[in-house]
């Protein structure tokens, strides 16, 4: 079992992903007061569809909730299906703690 926060700072949003592996599905539920992330709330997701960015299960239900382009949601579910499916260490992604994008000034890009 996995848990994720994922925090949507620009949209003020903050998001908690809870996954479990359920034989060759990743139940999903997340904890979010984004009325769009809300309708993918609940989610038994095919481990084999989670491969492709274009024929993505978790992409279909974040196009169908009408999430916005730029949400970061839809990444953190795919890494709790990852984990939960084997394909990403548990023990590195917790080593990590965290993936970021960060944004910079044009004085910082040349460091």
């Amino acid at each position: 079992m996995i848990n994720i926060k994922v925090n949507s700072n620009i949209c003020g949003y903050k998001h908690k992903i809870h996954g479990e592996k359920k034989g060759k599905e990743i139940s999903i539920d997340i904890k979010t007061g984004c009325k769009k992330i809300a309708q993918m709330s609940h989610l038994d997701v095919p481990m084999m569809k989670i491969f492709d960015i274009k024929d993505n299960y978790v992409t279909e239900k974040a196009h169908e909730a009408k999430a916005c382009a730029s949400c970061i949601v839809p990444s953190g579910v795919l890494h709790a299906c990852n984990i939960e499916a084997g394909f990403i260490s548990d023990t590195l992604a917790k080593k990590s703690k965290y993936v970021s994008i960060e944004f910079i000034d044009e004085d910082e890009e040349s460091n």
